[in-house]
């Protein structure tokens, strides 16, 4: 078996949420393609201080602040790697390429048009994906109610939120389905609905968000790739399935004990990353997650939080969104 090449990668955004990419030369492995900046970890070498290293040398930039976003196995023919990928939150200088590569900014919709690596896939999923992934809660039986409330997390900054609410009819599903696509829509961020997949284009919604029943009974993905799919797993067996689909994320729940579920077994930091380890796609971690554990969250392997009672039932959800996204 080869020796797997352990490489760090940093995604660098600028103030237009463009991303900073570069193309390999031509005589390189891939040669040709885009990818994101970084290069092979030393022996002895941090991670952190790879990625310093690698970025001060191609493109003369200085991390001020990173932190894990995902990391992805790949195996090609000729190697296997391990990208460890950060997510770089600041940094100082101006990008210029030092090693006579190309680089530009590009939008998160040009990424698409865009040939990369087969390794990279999972990170363009990472990079469009928010660190927070609102679930919305109660209220739905008071449309406007409703609506104010989702209003006010997509003011204060959430930009995925999933649909999930009980209590009502198809009808009246239906209608505070598509009132909340046209909020969403003003605020520039994606409505995903926990519901029956084929009304996903009914509504208008950005994609559907898949129980851990409804997801186990497919034996392929239900949406085209320009929709997102998520799904809930609680386990390895859940996880790898989401991962055969081919979803673009997954919550993994419960993480640590929450007051819905009193008693109930939970997985753990420790389990979860041992999880995410698996996946071939992003992770949120679900399941008792307060603003203190967002930073841990990265750390052991998470695109991010996924939240529903600590911002939707907020006395001030403005300033628990501030906390959650570290603003």
């Amino acid at each position: 078996m080869q020796k797997r090449i352990h490489v760090a990668v940093g995604v660098v955004k600028n103030h237009n949420n463009e991303v900073l990419i570069s193309r390999r030369h031509e005589n390189a492995h891939q040669g040709g393609l885009w990818e994101f900046p970084g290069g092979k970890v030393e022996s002895k070498e941090s991670i952190l201080d790879a990625l310093r290293r690698e970025l001060n040398e191609e493109l003369g930039i200085r991390i001020e602040s990173a932190h894990p976003l995902i990391r992805v196995h790949h195996d090609y023919e000729d190697k296997n790697v391990l990208l460890d990928v950060w997510q770089i939150q600041a940094f100082e200088g101006t990008p210029h390429g030092r090693e006579g590569q190309v680089w530009q900014w590009a939008s998160l919709n040009e990424l698409d048009k865009m040939k990369f690596p087969e390794a990279n896939k999972p990170i363009m999923k990472a990079v469009k994906l928010p660190s927070l992934y609102l679930i919305t809660g109660n209220g739905a039986d008071d449309q406007p109610v409703f609506l104010d409330r989702l209003k006010q997390c997509l003011e204060s900054g959430v930009s995925l939120v999933q649909l999930r609410v009980k209590g009502i009819d198809d009808v009246a599903y239906r209608q505070l389905a598509s009132a909340a696509v046209s909020l969403c829509k003003q605020f520039n961020a994606a409505l995903i609905i926990n519901a029956d997949p084929a009304l996903v284009d009914v509504v208008g919604a950005s994609g559907v968000h898949l129980n851990t029943d409804r997801m186990m009974a497919l034996t392929k993905r239900p949406l085209p790739d320009e929709k997102w799919v998520g799904g809930s797993c609680h386990n390895e067996a859940e996880l790898l399935h989401a991962c055969k689909l081919g979803l673009d994320f997954v919550v993994l729940s419960p993480v640590l004990a929450t007051p819905s579920h009193p008693g109930e077994p939970f997985l753990g930091w420790e389990k979860f990353r041992e999880l995410t380890e698996k996946a071939t796609i992003p992770v949120f971690a679900l399941g008792g997650m307060h603003p203190e554990n967002v930073s841990t969250a990265f750390e052991y392997g998470a695109q991010g939080v996924s939240v529903l009672s600590p911002i939707w039932n907020a006395d001030d959800i403005a300033l628990q969104v501030k906390r959650y996204l570290n603003k």
